[in-house]
């Protein structure tokens, strides 16, 4: 079972020999075996990766991940039919119907804003109890968008002059870098489940061919927030550029720990327990079974 990542910062060719995938630098090489590795993230300008490793990364379900010039992840590369049932799940996820899809969200929701709550009390900020009322209010489909009202709340608690939408501040950068590592991972998941990331439970766009994993990473999204915190000198603002210890820093998120039904395990290890539990769902009809992360108290 994999439950490694591998994050590559400088210049490096990459390629597969006897199972193992071979890092070449200058420094000398360094192999790992490739059933061990979850996800690689490229985050060098001038690695490079022969066809040999990007067939066998696909063969065996490793989400490759690439970043753009400024270091920010821009694209992943999962592979196609990971299960032996793929297309009869295609077709029981496209018929689920209306109530189970918003029953879904309003568990996906719920599950967040509780996770935002521990979150603050795992950093030792203000507003926990306020979260955790707010999360009783979720409706099925949460139709008056709590989700919304609960950020508000959660930003303002956990970071000082924080805008989500400020490019510039090195907090959004390190949000939007493991947000990124995350989703990738959370959609090699449900790969491996035989889901079809497009087909989401709430999200619904045309263009977007990660719907349903932008619908499941949500609550793993405050576990993201924790490790930014702790990485940028307790969410102190700052403008300067990713540095190479904040991009390893957010490419390890899914090693960080967690609880699934009272079991701890790594954000990797549950991302594939959440896929299973939604394949039940859906083939039950019930979002009772769904199984999502939470922070440890």
């Amino acid at each position: 079972m994999a439950w490694r990542g591998l994050h590559i910062s400088k210049a490096a060719r990459l390629n597969l020999a006897d199972g193992q995938v071979v890092v070449a630098q200058d420094d000398g090489d360094v192999r790992l075996a490739l059933e061990d590795i979850a996800w690689i993230v490229v985050d060098a300008p001038h690695a490079t990766l022969t066809s040999t490793l990007l067939s066998a990364c696909m063969d065996n379900g490793i989400a490759l991940i690439v970043t753009d010039a400024t270091h920010t992840p821009s694209g992943v590369t999962l592979p196609f039919h990971r299960h032996f049932r793929q297309g009869g799940m295609a077709l029981m996820q496209a018929g689920m119907s209306a109530p189970l899809k918003k029953r879904l969200w309003q568990s996906t929701v719920r599950a967040k804003i509780l996770n935002q709550a521990a979150a603050l009390d795992a950093v030792g900020c203000d507003g926990a109890p306020a979260l955790r009322a707010m999360a009783r209010l979720v409706s099925s489909g949460d139709s008056e968008n709590v989700e919304a009202r609960a950020a508000r709340e959660y930003w303002s608690c956990l970071f000082a002059s924080f805008r989500r939408e400020d490019e510039g501040d090195t907090r959004n950068k390190m949000l939007n870098y493991g947000y990124a590592v995350v989703r990738s991972c959370v959609a090699r998941a449900l790969v491996a489940a035989g889901l079809l990331p497009a087909l989401g439970i709430n999200h619904a766009s045309a263009t977007n061919a990660f719907n349903l994993a932008d619908d499941i990473v949500e609550p793993f999204r405050p576990f993201v927030d924790v490790l930014v915190w702790r990485t940028s000198d307790s969410g102190r603002p700052a403008r300067e550029a990713l540095t190479l210890d904040h991009r390893r820093a957010m490419a390890a998120v899914m090693l960080t720990d967690c609880v699934m039904a009272h079991e701890t395990m790594t954000l990797l290890a549950a991302s594939e327990e959440v896929s299973a539990s939604l394949v039940r769902a859906i083939e039950g009809g019930t979002s009772e079974v769904l199984e999502l992360p939470t922070i440890a108290a």
